[in-house]
């Protein structure tokens, strides 16, 4: 039941992660271009929850952010499905206490997530490659990630502390007879 609410509690930051995302960092482009915090938001799912409840919550996440946008049915979710599973991955072979390597991670998962997305999207919707433009935006949104991350590094050791505590630690309650 705990794990449950959890889920919904994190449903419902998704949802106000996505009004952030809409609104707020609108007014604050590079370029045009803003953070994906929703890379952010599964990696930290990824690192700190265990591998079915990260991609479930990626899987459900993905699914409403194109039912909400209007982008293909399902390329989000495949993209936030390989965060999750790619930062349990990295939860069980790397610190997770180290800034720098929170930092490389968002670094390469915001890389990875945005290249196959947008080779999913050069397949699925046929647009012309534009490879000079995909890396300017691609780099300042490395750039936007990267300073979040470094911003907020504190909070998301804090609350993934929280998180693992739920799901990975295992309470052992001792019985006298």
């Amino acid at each position: 039941m705990k794990k449950f609410l959890i889920g919904l509690l994190m449903y419902f930051i998704f949802i106000l992660l996505y009004f952030i995302q809409a609104d707020f960092f609108n007014w604050f482009t590079i370029a045009g271009v803003g953070p994906n915090i929703f890379i952010i938001f599964i990696l930290f799912l990824g690192l700190f929850t265990d591998n079915k409840f990260s991609i479930c919550i990626a899987l459900l996440t993905g699914i409403t952010l194109d039912l909400v946008i209007g982008k293909t049915l399902g390329v989000t979710a495949i993209m936030f499905c390989l965060v999750a599973i790619i930062a349990n991955y990295f939860d069980k072979n790397f610190s997770k206490d180290n800034k720098f390597t929170i930092l490389i991670m968002v670094i390469g998962m915001t890389i990875i997530c945005e290249i196959a997305n947008y080779f999913l999207n050069i397949i699925i919707l046929e647009i012309p490659v534009e490879i000079e433009a995909f890396s300017k935006i691609l780099l300042i949104e490395v750039f936007y990630n990267s300073m979040l991350i470094l911003i907020f590094y504190n909070a998301f050791l804090k609350l993934g502390a929280i998180l693992e505590r739920q799901f990975k630690q295992k309470n052992i309650l001792t019985r006298y007879f």
